[in-house]
């Protein structure tokens, strides 16, 4: 089973969308977009994007923890990992959005 984006709508009527790992594991979370499209093309640039190690920048938190960030082409973040304790389960997580996404069905959650 391939990973795959839920596409859902906040509770603000802005969009969002994260990306599961096959095993169901959130692995990258997006920003709020306003409008649907703007989400789906986030969606799309994730996958333009994750083949790229240049693309990931791998950061540490203020208490220590580990995450990314997957940043599209003219610089903007695209999308944010969860926290993670290793900097090996960082990188892992990096992998599996290079495996999932370019691949990843859409699940669109919005009902619109």
């Amino acid at each position: 089973m391939a990973g795959k984006f839920d596409l859902k709508t906040a509770k603000n009527g802005q969009y969002s969308f994260v990306l599961k790992a096959a095993n169901g594991q959130i692995i990258l979370q997006s920003e709020l977009y306003k409008e649907k499209r703007a989400a789906t093309a986030g969606i799309e640039s994730v996958r333009k994007n994750a083949a790229s190690d240049k693309r990931f920048e791998r950061k540490t938190a203020k208490d220590g923890s580990f995450y990314f960030t997957l940043t599209a082409t003219n610089g903007q973040d695209i999308g944010r990992s969860e926290m993670y304790k290793t900097e090996v389960s960082r990188d892992n997580g990096i992998e599996s959005v290079k495996t999932n996404a370019p691949d990843a069905r859409v699940d669109d959650q919005t009902g619109s």
